[in-house]
C-alpha cells in the first residue's frame, strides 16, 4: 500500500509541475548555455551526442524516462509509453537540433505552461531536495545523446 501511495505522491508532483528529485542519479553538474533565438545553438559538452546513449537515458527509468510521457514508435519493445506529452515520433523533423536541445534542457523556455521538467537546470525549481540542489537530471552530455536519438526520428 505504501508504494501505490509514493506512486501517486510522485504522480501528483509531476501533474502539478514539481520537480520531483529523489533518484540518486541526479548529481550532474548544470553547465551554462546560451539561448539565442530560441534554441541552444552550440552543444553543451563541445562534443556530439550519440544516439545510442541518448536512447538508454530516454528509457531509463531512474533518469531521462522520456516514456513516462511520451510515445515513440522506435521504442514500442519498451512498456509503459505515456500519454502526456506529444508523442516524439518525427521530433527530428519538427525541430532543429538547437531547438530540441532547449525543449530538453529546460522545457519552459519553448512551452511555459508545460509540465515536462527542465532535464539540465539548476535554478527556479521548486521543491527540491537539498541533496539535489545545484544538479541537474541529465548531465550535459546526456542532454547531448537525448538530442542526438531524438534527431534520428525522422517524419518519414
Amino acid at each position: 500500500m505504501k508504494s501505490i501511495r509514493s506512486g501517486i505522491a510522485r504522480g501528483a508532483a509531476l501533474a502539478a509541475g514539481l520537480a520531483f528529485l529523489s533518484v540518486p542519479a541526479l548529481a550532474n553538474e548544470f553547465v551554462k548555455y546560451e539561448v539565442t533565438d530560441g534554441e541552444i545553438a552550440k552543444s553543451l559538452t563541445g562534443q556530439a551526442g550519440d544516439p545510442e546513449a541518448g536512447k538508454a537515458a530516454m528509457i531509463n527509468r531512474r533518469g531521462g524516462n522520456c516514456l513516462a510521457c511520451h510515445e515513440v514508435s522506435a521504442l514500442s519493445d519498451q512498456p509503459f509509453h505515456g500519454e502526456v506529452g506529444p508523442s516524439l515520433d518525427g521530433a527530428g523533423s519538427r525541430w532543429s537540433e538547437g531547438e530540441l536541445r532547449l525543449i530538453v534542457a529546460n522545457s519552459k523556455a519553448v512551452f511555459e505552461d508545460t509540465i515536462m521538467p527542465a532535464f539540465h537546470r539548476t535554478e527556479g525549481l521548486n521543491r527540491v531536495a537539498e541533496k539535489f540542489q545545484g544538479k541537474t537530471i541529465l548531465s550535459a552530455q546526456e542532454v547531448e545523446d537525448v538530442v542526438a536519438y531524438l534527431m534520428t526520428l525522422k517524419d518519414e
